[in-house]
Formats: C-alpha cells, sequence, structure tokens
C-alpha cells in the first residue's frame, strides 16, 4: 500500500435520537392534579351537614346494579343523590309490597342497631353502662336487653321503682325509637327468688309486669310516642339468660323488641279471633241483661228485675 493513500472513515451519525428528560414532569403534574382534587372534596365534605354525610356514605356502599334497579335501600331515601330515589330503569320486580318491604324493614333495623351502638359509645354515661346492654338481632326484630348487675340494679329490690342509671339508659333511647316506624314489645323478666307469699298474691309475675310497664312510660317521658308500644308482657323467671343459675342478677332484665313489620303481623294474627259472620253478630247483638242466680231459693220476680236496672241505671257515672 502506498504511503500516499488516505484512509477516510466515514461514520454514520444517528439522527432523531428522542431525549429523555421531561416525562417526569407529566407524572409530577398528574400528581399535583389529583392532590388537589383530594383536597378540594375533602374541603366540600367539611362543609356538608353532618346529617347529611351517612346518605353519603351509603351512596357510596351501594353497589352500582343495586343503585340503578332500584334497590331496598333507595325506595324510602329522600337523598337527591342518584341511586338515592326510586330508579326511572323500568323493573321487572320492582321493589315494594309485602316481600318488598322486608329486606327494607331488616335494613332499618340493622342501621337502628349501628346508630345505637354509636350512641353508647359517644355518650359518657351510656358508655359506663356498656356491658349490660345488649344488642341482637332476632326473629322478631331488633332486641335490647337491659340486665341487672348486683351492684347495680335497675330497680329497687323487689318493686318497679326505676333507679336512675336506668331511667338515664331509657330516656337516652327512646328518641331512636321513636324515629323508626316499627313499634316496640317490652317484656319484664325476673329471677327465681320467691316472695314470701309464694303465687298467691303479689309474685313475680306482677313485679315483672309492673317493670315493662315502668320501662314504657321511661320511655315516653323520653319522647316515644305512646301508640309506638304493641306489647306489655311479664314473663317472671321463666325465660332465664342463665340456666344453671336461676337467682343470678343477670336474669333480671328489660328486653325491648323493635319488631319487625313481619313479626308485628304475626301478632295480630294470632290475637285476631277467627269469628264468623253469624258468631260476631250474635255477640254484638246480645244486650241480655245477667241476673245472678237467687240465694236461699228465693224466686226473682219481674219487677225485681226492673228494679235492679233502674238503680243501675240512675247510679251509673
Amino acid at each position: 500500500m502506498s504511503k500516499n493513500n488516505i484512509i477516510v472513515v466515514r461514520r454514520k451519525s444517528k439522527r432523531g435520537e428522542r431525549r429523555h428528560g421531561g416525562s417526569w414532569k407529566i407524572a409530577y403534574a398528574d400528581f399535583m392534579t389529583a392532590m388537589m382534587a383530594f383536597f378540594l372534596v375533602m374541603w366540600i365534605l367539611s362543609l356538608v351537614p353532618r346529617e347529611d354525610l351517612k346518605e353519603i356514605a351509603d351512596y357510596f356502599r351501594m353497589p352500582l346494579m343495586e343503585a340503578i334497579s332500584g334497590g331496598f335501600r333507595s325506595d324510602f331515601s329522600r337523598s337527591v343523590i342518584p341511586g338515592g330515589q326510586p330508579s326511572v330503569v323500568p323493573q321487572a320486580h320492582p321493589a315494594g309490597g309485602e316481600k318488598g318491604d322486608q329486606p327494607r324493614d331488616l335494613q332499618r333495623l340493622e342501621d337502628l342497631k349501628y346508630e345505637l351502638e354509636m350512641l353508647i359509645q359517644s355518650d359518657p354515661e351510656l358508655q359506663q353502662f356498656r356491658p349490660q346492654l345488649l344488642l341482637n338481632m332476632t326473629e322478631d326484630g331488633l332486641q335490647i336487653q337491659i340486665v341487672d348487675k348486683q351492684n347495680q340494679p335497675m330497680f329497687a329490690m323487689g318493686s318497679a321503682s326505676v333507679l336512675p342509671y336506668m331511667r338515664t339508659i331509657l330516656r337516652s333511647i327512646s328518641q331512636l325509637l321513636n324515629e323508626m316506624p316499627n313499634r316496640i314489645r317490652i317484656i319484664g323478666h325476673t329471677d327465681a327468688v320467691q316472695y314470701a307469699t309464694g303465687e298467691r298474691e303479689y309474685s313475680n309475675w306482677e313485679l315483672s309486669a309492673d317493670r315493662a310497664n315502668a320501662a314504657r312510660k321511661e320511655l315516653v317521658i323520653g319522647g316515644l310516642s305512646e301508640d309506638k308500644v304493641k306489647q306489655i308482657i311479664g314473663l317472671s323467671s321463666t325465660v332465664s339468660l342463665v340456666k344453671d343459675d336461676p337467682i343470678a342478677a343477670v336474669n333480671r332484665r328489660i328486653s325491648i323488641t323493635v319488631l319487625s313489620k313481619a313479626a308485628e303481623q304475626r301478632i295480630d294474627a294470632e290475637n285476631e279471633a277467627a269469628l264468623t259472620e253469624q258468631e260476631l253478630e250474635r255477640l254484638t247483638s246480645d244486650t241480655s241483661v245477667y241476673v245472678p242466680p237467687a240465694l236461699d231459693d228465693e224466686t226473682v220476680t219481674d219487677s225485681d228485675v226492673n228494679q235492679a236496672l233502674d238503680t243501675n241505671l240512675t247510679s251509673s257515672p
């Protein structure tokens, strides 16, 4: 090779290379936008009245298909949030009627249970009595049991006189019970310790019924409407919480059941007499006056009956 030959090396330059250095700015801008939206939502929520926050929370807990198809939470809601009113979408099986009311009724009772638990936790007076308050969902509805303690009784011993702490509990929960469309049943329970007179005179049967009625009075004073009470029952010591120890203090209790609509209908059906039209007409049309049998074989004349009737009419108020 000659020394005068010149070797030229040509290198192809890489044109159009992308520069990577500004993509983080886009990600940062997205992050800042999201943070601004988050704090904006938090600020708006702080302006919402406290009673409306529950409706907002219920909406976000509601499944989408339930919201657009008119679920049981939407049919009785007054909320303006979508899904908070009956859906405008045609429904093959719209909620309502006897079967449609059942899930709504159950949800109302579940909500009441939650509200009572929140009230007990937030109220300093009720919080100290939390071990004596039992909340359970039963077949008949929400059962609220207030049980006795040896060192903290609900009533004065052997009487239906309500003690101060029991009065506080009953009056505190009365407003929540009154907001429910459901009616309530109040049952009084005692332990197995008998009176000296036994069952002949005033006994645990009368005591349990009187205590249930005393609880009703305190609920009414606290704000419960009088027509919300469906039943007052005294069961004496027939239903004990502690089966092995019938004289245990916890057996003395007041049981308040917020009745489901189905339970209320069942109670009505059990207490309705199945009378034929002829029997009902005979009972309502029978205006005959009962005349007691004569003593010592004395003969009762028509004049004696008329005189007794006149005496009853003049002496009646």
